[in-house]
Formats: C-alpha cells, structure tokens, sequence
C-alpha cells in the first residue's frame, strides 16, 4: 500500500482539490496527491489545451481519447489534470505548456519543476 505524502502545494500551503469531473489524481482523488510509488510524479494540477493534448498524444500518451475500460473518459480543452511534472518541464522546453493551479499542486513537483517556471503558468 502506497502511503502518502503530505498533502501540501507548492506554495507550502494546503494542497486544494484539482479535479472531481473528471475524477483525477494518483489516488483518483480529485487531488494531485502523490506517493513514493507514484513513479511519474502525477502531482502538477494543469489546464488542458488543445496544443498540450496533441503534444501529449505526438509523445506517446494520448489523454483525449476515451478508454472505458479504465473509467477514463477522454480530455478536452479546459478540463483540469493532474499531470507527470515531467511532462509539464517537457512541455514547457517545447512551448506547448498548459496554464496551472499552483495551490492544486503538490509540493513534490518541486524536486522535478522549479517554481519560477510554475509561476510562468500559474492561474492563481
């Protein structure tokens, strides 16, 4: 069982709620909660555009088309995810990266993204 880290964002403040619809987060919490067992570090709470989810599918991981059989509904333009930090430094180097919710992203996503370039992105 993955035990989690403590549930704070980036700005060292409580981490807030990400997404409920679609239901997101390691955990399917709705919250981009993290774990050491969260290998991809699924913890920066990002806006999808359209240009991120054809870089995201281009890369390899497509998040707008459906897959029912993990209960996963398909992204769209506006829809809030939590996404792989690597992925948002990734996207930030191509210049597709999404808008963020800094108090909706965990504090781990510091290890990976620095947070001058969060704030490059931040909504909040």
């Amino acid at each position: 069982m993955s035990v989690m880290e403590p549930s704070l964002n980036v700005l060292g403040g409580p981490l807030e709620d990400c997404s409920r619809d679609p239901m997101t987060g390691f955990f399917r919490n709705g919250c981009c909660d993290t774990a050491a067992s969260d290998r991809g570090v699924h913890t920066v709470c990002a806006v999808m555009t359209a240009e991120f989810l054809a870089l995201s599918k281009y890369l390899g991981n497509d998040l707008s088309t459906p897959r029912p059989e993990f209960g996963f509904p398909g992204l769209k333009p506006g829809d809030r995810w939590c996404l792989c930090a690597g992925r948002f430094l990734q996207a930030h180097e191509e210049g597709a990266a999404p808008n963020i919710h800094l108090r909706a992203t965990h504090q781990r996503t510091l290890t990976v993204v620095p947070l001058e370039v969060l704030r490059l992105y931040a909504l909040d």
